[in-house]
């Protein structure tokens, strides 16, 4: 029951509610059959006497036209529904006295008087077929289901601003963060479509100031950083002129990193895919790597592969670059098998879930640099592209391994 939606949970309200009423006015008619016949049964058997009576006696002719409005009867000629009875008629009342002959016949529910005397033989037809007790209860039926239908169209129609809020909700869901929520309404819909679009906004107005300030900051850090490293070139001293270096370099990574997080948690970024070979790929992974070859190496054979050549490579650049940091050899080997590309390094194996090195800012006890950037931006770029990631270690070679599982 909690996972069907509420359209379908009043739907469901509504039918059972029709299929109770419904089997409640059969076991109402079920039970008053019995009754009704005899209902039926005293009303031909007065009918048939006081017609006969009327006829017999030779009273007044209005006398007859009273009784016959009254009880709903119309005179037919026999001839007319002769052969109907013949063929399909039922015989409810057979009865003679010295008045004449009367016979109440049944066909498809309607009903036939038929009175006979040696002066005359007349045919009437019952117009009010249905007794009144059956009449009242279809009555009480068919108020019941129009009150329910109606009653039904006004919870449709009150949940129709509900429906329309859902798919706003979708398209903001999607990444469209300039939808618009409004409903004239009052009441509950009408208040939390107020809210949410509140919410929309605030939410854009934030994502738009992170943007800017992250932009920014990017950006003025890169002039410094740059110009400090043309400075460092010019020490003298090998050992601080490496450590600069090493450390201007890192700060550039991180800017690139801090670039590349804003990337791919964008919602609204969509991969851009075509055919690349998968030497297209490593090439690309490598120019990002700025490093030289004898820290990795490639083993696969060339094929196609229908993906995001920036976004792969990122992944690879960053799983690589990981292998090489903390492997114990600090080398690292990617190997192709089938629809896996595997970014192996020796090294012990990760102390804790996978999960728990893809959350930002993450890093095992051994990480003595880095902001752990680098495994979250390989499992938001998998999940834009749609590929799995998984970690396992090999014992016996004791390597740490990654895998990336394309389509």
């Amino acid at each position: 029951m909690r996972n069907i939606s509420v359209a379908t949970f009043i739907h469901t309200i509504f039918i059972l509610a029709l299929f109770i009423i419904a089997i409640t006015f059969y076991i109402i008619l079920d039970s008053t059959k019995d009754q009704r016949q005899l209902q039926q049964f005293v009303r031909y058997q007065y009918l048939t006497k006081t017609m006969l009576s009327e006829r017999y006696s030779r009273k007044s002719a209005p006398k007859l036209r009273e009784i016959l409005k009254k009880y709903s009867l119309v005179e037919i000629p026999i001839t007319s529904i002769k052969e109907q009875i013949e063929k399909k008629g039922k015989t409810k009342l057979d009865a003679s006295s010295i008045l004449g002959r009367a016979r109440v016949f049944e066909i498809d529910n309607n009903f036939y008087i038929y009175l006979e005397h040696q002066n005359f033989a007349i045919m009437l037809k019952d117009e009010q077929s249905i007794g009144y007790t059956t009449q009242v209860i279809f009555t009480v039926a068919i108020i019941l289901l129009i009150l329910l239908a109606v009653l039904y169209l006004m919870v449709l129609k009150k949940l129709a601003p509900l429906r329309r809020l859902n798919k706003k909700i979708e398209q903001f869901a999607s990444g469209d963060l300039n939808v618009k929520i409004t409903h004239e309404g009052s009441d509950e819909i009408g208040k939390i479509a107020m809210n949410f679009d509140k919410a929309i906004r605030y939410i854009k107005q934030l994502i738009s100031s992170k943007n800017l300030f992250m932009r920014n900051i990017m950006h003025e850090l890169k002039t410094p950083i740059t110009t400090s490293r043309i400075a460092a070139e010019t020490i003298d001293d090998d050992v601080v002129r490496t450590i600069l270096i090493r450390s201007f370099n890192r700060m550039n990574e991180l800017i690139e990193d801090l670039a590349h997080v804003e990337l791919v948690t964008m919602h609204t970024f969509m991969p851009e895919r075509e055919n690349y070979q998968l030497s297209q790929i490593f090439d690309e992974a490598k120019k990002m790597l700025l490093k030289d070859d004898s820290y990795y190496t490639f083993e696969y054979t060339d094929s196609t592969i229908h993906t995001d050549k920036s976004l792969l490579a990122l992944i690879l650049k960053n799983l690589i670059d990981n292998a090489i940091k903390y492997g114990n050899n600090s080398k690292a080997k990617v190997v192709v098998i089938g629809n896996k590309i595997l970014v192996k390094s020796k090294g012990e194996p990760l102390k804790e879930k996978l999960s728990y090195y893809t959350e930002p800012f993450s890093q095992d006890e051994k990480r003595s640099s880095g902001f752990g950037l680098g495994l979250y931006i390989v499992a938001n770029v998998v999940e834009k592209l749609n590929y799995t990631f998984r970690y396992r270690y090999d014992k016996e070679e004791g390597e740490n391994i990654f895998e990336i599982i394309y389509n």
